[in-house]
């Protein structure tokens, strides 16, 4: 399954910026895979903090491989041990025994928190170990499929705004007036700076003073 979503968005944003209505054109439809069940959305997303995506993806499908479905009863039927040994630290497996413990005892509700608001669901994601804002809104809107997500603490998107404007460097006032000129289809138009930065325009550079 993919991100949804089609001309009304691109026309919008088009519409208002003229510098991403081009990327978008240039680009085309980008098709981005969501994960629409939470539980698994959540222990993918902890298991992918700070490591690359290929390491990431060879983790998770390992992890599949091995336990099928990946829900509470299979990974605390797994254990602390079995989990670390797909190749994530004991630190994350720990994160994700304790997230799966309070899904099982009802501490806490995922259908509760997939209704609630943006700001809301990241204030209550954000209590559970291991899990800060950022992770939060990769939730959002790879798994919930939230409209209007657009992370300042994404370094991709960061440089995909470098790129497409030229930027030194995005301040949060800048990165604010960037937000409030793409919402309420900010979901959209972080799929367009990801592909930025990852190159799918070559002839675009990041225009971030070089590291001494």
């Amino acid at each position: 399954m993919f991100f949804q979503y089609g001309a009304e968005e691109t026309e919008y944003l088009k519409k208002k910026d003229k510098i991403l209505g081009q990327i978008i054109d240039q680009i085309g439809h980008i098709e981005r895979e969501v994960r629409p069940d939470l539980f698994s959305a959540v222990v993918y997303s902890i298991i992918g903090q700070q490591i690359s995506t290929k390491a990431h993806n060879t983790i998770w499908l390992k992890m599949q491989m091995e336990l099928g479905e990946i829900n509470t009863e299979s990974i605390l039927a797994a254990g602390r041990d079995r989990l670390q040994q797909f190749g994530t630290t004991y630190h994350k497996v720990d994160y994700i025994l304790d997230f799966a413990r309070k899904v099982k005892s009802g501490a806490v509700n995922l259908n509760h928190l997939s209704q609630l608001p943006d700001e809301e669901l990241i204030a209550e994601l954000s209590q559970l170990k291991g899990i800060g804002v950022w992770t939060s809104e990769m939730i959002l809107l790879f798994c919930l499929q939230r409209p209007d997500v657009f992370s300042y603490g994404d370094f991709a998107i960061l440089r995909g705004i470098r790129m497409a404007y030229h930027h030194k460097e995005i301040s949060r006032e800048r990165f604010q007036k960037y937000r409030q000129r793409f919402s309420p289809y900010c979901s959209v138009a972080s799929l367009y700076f990801w592909a930025v930065a990852g190159g799918a325009i070559p002839e675009m550079k990041d225009y971030a003073p070089k590291k001494q």
